[in-house]
């Protein structure tokens, strides 16, 4: 039984007859689903949303790493379309699922839309069909969540359907890596199910990485973004050392990087953010200590990265008061909010709590942003303020959140507003009124009357 679902299965996706159901439709599904249907694949795209549904029926793309004309191609060829009836999984050979995991307030993990896509993909599931999670989680997500729901009316993984995890490892508005040339990863609940994965991968993907267990590619993409978290919380570290020192991090940064083996440059800022590297360690160490072992260097660096707004805003303090004027009361003034440059994900964004930090001490805070028109703010919706507008306001601080390409610096320096830069956005330039992330305070105190 378990050689015929197999054999059927793998003949379906060699010849491209495979329909493929890709649930959630964000940064990680709509690209996949894309590539999917531009491979020549049958693909259906499942999302709660029923706007975003809409779109893609329409041919229109919400992401900005899915071109239109692209998306519309898909659609208009009877390739692509999207539903919010999760019954016709039961249509699919294919079920790769997408959708956030968010955390807790307490820090656990939130596996709440994976349970709910999970138990739209048990009541369709039918023997010879392939279940993928590709939903960033803790090791052990697969085996202990998902196989007990899927296997629970009686078929059998591995014989009669196939389970496997495949981290996505998308970096949204990245320009050179995308779907289809970052290498995947892919662990599979027995050797068929690895082998369909594959095999299924490998028709849209240049290169497939099989390892040994789902455990194993669950671990992979924790192991990538903790990587990143706990090197971004040591320069972030050394960012604060270095305020205290009188040293520029990014000048040493600069000259450090000049070594051609073993160093890698990492970057401070004012926080991270995205779906990703600011959650993902927290899965890891809730995991370990489930087992019994405390993550004391990884929570370290997480507690080193959540404090960078605070320092931020005590950058920004210490530059009013160089001028004479306190944070209550005064105009500030922010240069992009979303959570890196040149994209508009919002999640988890440093600048939102920067916000709220400053507006707590009273602050008049404003900000502008070309790829977000409008964010909430302590219950309050604020809008961007277009470049002109927000010098013509003359704020008494600027701070530099997000360095997006369109930005023109030379206005924001010529404005003579001290401006507090945390992504060194302003190298090259040495006017006075430049405060970098770590160093001497030098904004220009403004002469007496």
């Amino acid at each position: 039984m378990s050689t015929t679902h197999i054999a059927t299965l793998l003949t379906r996706i060699r010849n491209k007859q495979a329909r493929v159901g890709v649930i959630g439709l964000g940064y990680v599904g709509l690209p996949l689903a894309v590539e999917f249907a531009r491979a020549g694949f049958d693909v259906t795209g499942f999302d709660v949303d029923a706007s975003k549904v809409a779109e893609i029926n329409a041919g229109r793309s919400y992401i900005p790493d899915v071109p239109t004309d692209e998306l519309a191609e898909a659609v208009t060829a009877g390739r692509l379309r999207a539903t919010t009836d999760v019954t016709k999984l039961s249509e699919m050979d294919i079920a790769d699922i997408c959708v956030p995991t968010p955390l807790r307030k307490t820090k656990d993990p939130d596996l709440s839309y994976v349970v709910q896509a999970l138990e739209g993909v048990a009541a369709a599931l039918k023997p010879g069909q392939l279940v993928i999670l590709e939903s960033t989680t803790y090791p052990g997500t697969t085996d202990e969540v998902a196989l007990p729901m899927l296997t629970e009316g009686g078929l059998k993984a591995d014989r009669d359907f196939f389970l496997a995890f495949s981290p996505e490892r998308v970096d949204p508005g990245n320009p050179t890596y995308l779907t289809r040339n970052i290498p995947k990863i892919v662990g599979g609940h027995g050797p068929s199910s690895t082998e369909a994965a594959t095999l299924l991968y490998s028709q849209i993907v240049s290169t497939v990485v099989p390892v040994t267990s789902t455990r194993v590619a669950e671990m992979v993409k924790l192991l990538e973004n903790t990587f990143r978290a706990v090197n971004i919380g040591l320069v972030n570290e050394l960012a604060m050392m270095c305020h205290k020192l009188d040293i520029d991090v990014w000048e040493v940064i600069e000259a450090a990087k000049t070594k051609p083996f073993g160093f890698m440059p990492f970057y401070p800022g004012p926080g991270l953010g995205g779906h990703c590297i600011p959650i993902d360690p927290f899965y890891l160490s809730w995991k370990a200590r489930q087992n019994g072992f405390e993550c004391r260097f990884i929570e370290l660096a997480g507690q080193v990265n959540s404090s960078m707004p605070d320092y931020v805003v005590e950058r920004v303090a210490d530059t009013l008061n160089n001028a004479r004027k306190p944070i209550n009361g005064s105009r500030i003034h922010l240069y992009g909010v979303a959570y890196k440059k040149d994209v508009s994900d919002m999640r988890e964004s440093p600048a939102l709590d920067i916000l709220e930090l400053l507006t707590r001490r009273g602050a008049v805070v404003s900000y502008t942003d070309p790829y977000v028109p409008t964010l909430k703010l302590a219950g309050h919706v604020l809008k961007a303020v277009p470049d002109a507008e927000a010098m013509r306001g003359k704020p008494d601080a600027i701070v530099i959140c997000t360095d997006h390409s369109s930005f023109e610096w030379k206005a924001v320096v010529e404005s003579g507003a001290p401006i507090v830069d945390t992504r060194n956005a302003l190298r090259g330039y040495t006017a006075p009124n430049i405060v970098r992330l770590s160093g001497r305070v030098i904004a220009a105190v403004p002469t007496a009357v």
